[in-house]
Formats: C-alpha cells, structure tokens, sequence
C-alpha cells in the first residue's frame, strides 16, 4: 500500500466523492446494461456512468479512475468495450487501519 498515492488521490474532491458514490453503487448508479448474464463484476461502474454523475468530461473521469486504481483504491474489469470500476475494499481497509494506528 502506497500511503502517498492514496492521499493524493483523495485530495481532491470529485476523486473522494467517486470512492463515495462506488461505496453504494446500487444507489448512486444506474445498474449496468452492458452487462450479460454470464458477465459479472460486482459492484462494478461503467465509466460513462461515473463520467454523467461527476459532469466531468471523459477524459478528465479517465485519468482519475487511473490515478485511483494506480493507488490501489480501485480494481478494473473491461467487459467487451466497456471498462468498469469497484472499489478495491481490502486497500482501503489497510488505509483506514493505517491512519486509525498511524495519525
């Protein structure tokens, strides 16, 4: 676990509020229809889902879910031309067990 990276991928407020909305994709995201019945990633977010809800342009969504993922905060699966995103809850469990001992 990257300390750093997590903390700058959290230092900004849309990169937060995307690890907040994927805390409860169910909620906050339109269900997946790219999806079939032989496909699955639990929890998993289309990036143009996350790109509507944060009203950011697709490229700037792109870089961060990258960012996101290269600190370990997410996982990524690519379902035919579709990339999709869910929280990685083991990282983020070490991260908050780290500042819980550490700050």
């Amino acid at each position: 676990m990257d300390t750093l990276l997590i903390f700058k991928a959290l230092s900004n407020e849309k990169r937060l509020l995307i690890l907040q909305w994927l805390k409860n994709p169910k909620e906050n995201f339109i269900q997946p229809q790219h999806l079939t019945q032989h496909e699955h990633f639990d929890g998993g977010v289309c990036v143009g889902n996350i790109q509507k809800k944060a009203g950011l342009a697709q490229s700037v969504i792109s870089g961060y879910l990258d960012m996101m993922q290269k600190a370990g905060l997410l996982e990524s699966k690519r379902i035919g031309k579709w990339t999709y995103y869910r929280r990685n809850e083991k990282v983020i469990q070490e991260f908050a067990n780290f500042i819980k001992k550490e700050l």
